[in-house]
C-alpha cells in the first residue's frame, strides 16, 4: 500500500490514519506484529519520530499495544477493530452526501442514485 500525504492535515495524523486502516482492512491482522518504526519511517519516507508519534497515536485508539521486549502488535480485540471500521465507514459516507450536496443531490436523490449505482 502507497503513503499518500496531503498539506491539510499534520503527517503524523495522515500515518496513523493509513495505519488504521491497514488495521481494519487486514492488512495488518489482529494479533500480528507491526513492522518497526524506522522501517515504516523508510517506507513512508518520513522521520521515525513521526512516524513514533502515529503509532502512539494507534496505541491510544486502542488499535496497537506495544511490548517492550516484542515491539507493537495489532490489537486482538475484534470489536475496537469493527468500530473503527464503522467510524472510517462513516467518514466516506459523510463525504459522499456532502459531495453530492454540493452538486444539487437531496439525501434521498443520492441514496437513490447510490443503490442504483450498486446494482
Amino acid at each position: 500500500m502507497e503513503w499518500k500525504f496531503s498539506d491539510d492535515r499534520p503527517i503524523w495524523v495522515q500515518l496513523s490514519e493509513q495505519l488504521a486502516r491497514r488495521i481494519v482492512t487486514g492488512a495488518y491482522p489482529p494479533g500480528s506484529k507491526l513492522p518497526p518504526v524506522r522501517e515504516l519511517a523508510a517506507e513512508a519516507g518520513v522521520n521515525p519520530n513521526t512516524m513514533q508519534r502515529a503509532l502512539a497515536q494507534l496505541e491510544q485508539d486502542g488499535l496497537a499495544r506495544a511490548d517492550r521486549t516484542a515491539g507493537r502488535t495489532v490489537t486482538g480485540d475484534a470489536g475496537v477493530i469493527e468500530a473503527a471500521r464503522m467510524a472510517y465507514a462513516r467518514v466516506n459516507i459523510d463525504a459522499y452526501f456532502d459531495a453530492m450536496a454540493d452538486l444539487g443531490f437531496s439525501r434521498q436523490a443520492a441514496v437513490d442514485l447510490a443503490r442504483e449505482a450498486g446494482t
